[in-house]
């Protein structure tokens, strides 16, 4: 299936094993600069809205084992919406990212929310993002509803700021830490294994339930921008 985006491939020797993880929100939530902070340390001003998906890996060290993150950002926009459901299969886990500054991208939370169950793979470990958090003063997102609809939804949640990196390795660190443990437990194993969903060419693609996890970093006042 979807034999043009994807090749198959097994972890290599030094990797114990391989997830596919998959951002997931509203154009603008800063999906793009999550991703690059992440995996890069980097963060831009100038940020266009992701075309279709682009693509990124990072090793993760979980109880001692070596798992690559490959992680797949895929656009907000609704033209791309069909693009976007063929790149969710496949996924063990999957980030749901808002604006607490736009109550718009939380209310799109649900919509963002079904495709990825219909599409990714059914024990999919999700985990609600609110980004811009060090936009506090303008937030039109309460905390306390973020949270609530997690734990309503049986998610995972944690605010950021890929502006001032705040909480984007927690966040991938308790991500993929909670998809290891739901393998182990499943007694999949934790062994090198096929990986859903690699590029062609890597580059050639332009916990518990409810948990909460915040900073007590104190923002400064500059400006955050879109993905």
């Amino acid at each position: 299936m979807h034999d043009r985006f994807y090749k198959f491939s097994m972890a290599n020797e030094n990797q114990d094993f391989v997830v596919k993880i998959v951002l997931a929100g509203d154009s603008g939530v800063g999906k793009t600069n999550i991703l690059s902070r992440f995996t890069r340390d980097f963060f831009s001003e100038d940020s266009k809205s992701t075309i279709g998906v682009e693509f990124s890996t990072k090793n993760i060290v979980v109880d001692n084992k070596l798992v690559k993150a490959s992680i797949w950002d895929t656009a907000g926009q609704e033209h791309y919406k069909s693009i976007t459901r063929a790149y969710f299969h496949g996924a063990l886990g999957a980030m749901i990212i808002f604006d607490i500054t736009q109550a718009t991208s939380f209310e799109s939370a649900a919509r963002w929310l079904k495709d990825i169950r219909e599409n990714a793979e059914k024990d999919v470990i999700i985990m609600l993002v609110g980004n811009k958090n060090d936009l506090a003063d303008s937030r039109t997102v309460l905390e306390e509803e973020a949270i609530q609809y997690a734990k309503a939804e049986q998610l995972l949640y944690i605010e950021t700021s890929a502006l001032i990196s705040t909480n984007i390795a927690e966040a991938f660190n308790i991500l993929v830490t909670e998809i290891v443990h739901k393998m182990s437990q499943n007694s999949k194993g934790l062994k090198p294994q096929i990986q859903n969903s690699l590029p062609l060419e890597d580059d050639s693609v332009p916990m518990k339930t409810g948990i909460k996890v915040t900073s007590e970093q104190k923002a400064p006042e500059k400006k955050s921008c879109c993905d």
